[in-house]
């Protein structure tokens, strides 16, 4: 018995190290690692635990196990939850909502700013537990009361669930502000990643609810705001820079907006939009909007493939202001409240933000802006992770928290 304990042993032992091999020639062979980036031992090492993982949540899958995607959900939500004991955290349900609410223990002689997050996690991983120290340090460094919207998500839910339950927990909290100790004229929408665009999303639906308090601020943390022009210079610049990689970023749109993996690569070189309906979008959306300094020479032209009528059929229904909100026309852009947006270099979705900001400020709106040089996606989930952390982590979050602050 004992020597069949060890033969199991060893075969697992060798099987996890196989898998872990493979993922480390994956790295090495797609992966690129730009020069400016700081600690690149420790971010290759992060990116091959990655794969790692989806490796084997794939062997999971194909043995009928574990799905891959609550593989990686279990995985994610393995973050150390630290306790502060300057906050009272409560979690609860906005009907069918799960949210968990931060507010200062120190007692105020006057209602305190709101702060409503959306988590990021491209609608796979990220969850109230993997962002609560994030919600945590904004609400004790901005002394602010903090809701964490808790929305739902793969693979069991597809658009729109985010921004539906993004919207409706909202509403919930904008109509009863003053049970939670919170200023009716001093409530900031606040996002990363897909929550940056959950942000957007959520401010402008606003809009048609006047009896309701208004958002006085959108905050916009690397946010994926439209899923039409995959040419944008920072993703043909940044397709192959972890942790946000082409193949990683057209998996996720097309499991979340329930399109099949077969139209990536139609949806990606932009064949399956109709030359006319390009014309209409471009004002907006064309890489003619970003600014100089974050184009190469090298980049390829956007839309020039042949029109693919099949893939259109399939996909079109992505060229909706619901799924991206850089869409809406110049009248709600107009209306929307002060925006600081934070983009990082070594971003795809950095552009995305660059539009945005654009769009912003062609119509008045006030933008604060801010730019990491040695920034990548996703990387202020880790500015508390000590050994995994990195210096633009840290900067992004006191950014935010003095941003805020100001408001």
């Amino acid at each position: 018995m004992a020597v069949l304990w060890l033969v199991l042993l060893v075969s697992l032992s060798a099987f996890y190290l196989g898998v872990f091999i493979w993922a480390v020639i994956q790295h090495f062979l797609i992966v690129e690692i730009p020069s400016a980036l700081e600690h690149p031992v420790k971010f290759r090492f992060l990116h091959c635990v990655m794969l790692y993982i989806i490796a084997l949540g794939n062997i999971l899958e194909k043995m009928r196990i574990c799905s891959m995607l609550r593989f990686i959900q279990f995985f994610y939500d393995l973050m150390v939850i630290k306790k502060n004991h300057n906050l009272v955290v409560t979690n609860m349900r906005f009907g069918t909502i799960p949210v968990r609410l931060f507010q200062p223990k120190a007692v105020s002689l006057e209602l305190r700013r709101g702060i409503i997050f959306y988590h990021g996690g491209g609608a796979i991983c990220g969850s109230l537990d993997s962002y609560h120290n994030l919600c945590s340090f904004l609400a004790k460094q901005t002394d602010s009361v903090v809701l964490s919207v808790g929305y739902r998500k793969l693979p069991d839910h597809h658009h729109p669930c985010i921004s539906k339950d993004c919207l409706n927990a909202s509403i919930h909290f904008m109509k009863n502000l003053m049970t939670y100790g919170v200023d009716p004229s001093r409530v900031v929408a606040c996002g990363e990643s897909i929550g940056g665009g959950a942000v957007a999303l959520v401010t402008q639906a606003l809009l048609n609810f006047p009896s309701l308090p208004h958002i006085c601020a959108q905050v916009l943390i690397t946010p994926v705001m439209q899923v039409i022009n995959f040419r944008l210079p920072s993703h043909q610049q940044n397709q192959n820079v972890p942790f946000l990689t082409k193949d990683i970023l057209m998996t996720v749109v097309c499991k979340y907006l329930d399109i099949d993996l077969s139209w990536k690569d139609a949806l990606f070189n932009g064949t399956y939009m109709p030359p006319d309906t390009w014309k209409k979008y471009r004002k907006w959306l064309s890489s003619d909007n970003i600014p100089r300094r974050f184009k190469s020479k090298s980049l390829l032209p956007e839309f020039s493939g042949p029109f693919n009528e099949a893939a259109y059929l399939e996909i079109k229904h992505i060229s909706d202001a619901e799924i991206s909100p850089l869409l809406v026309n110049d009248k709600i852009i107009a209306q929307l409240p002060e925006a600081f947006l934070v983009t990082c270099e070594y971003d795809p979705l950095r552009d995305d933000a660059l539009l945005y900001k654009k769009r912003l400020e062609d119509q008045g709106v006030p933008v604060t802006w801010y730019h990491v040089e040695d920034g990548f996606h996703g990387c202020i989930t880790l500015f508390d992770k000590q050994l995994f952390s990195f210096s633009c982590s840290m900067k992004i979050a006191n950014a935010v928290a003095s941003y805020i602050k100001g408001i």
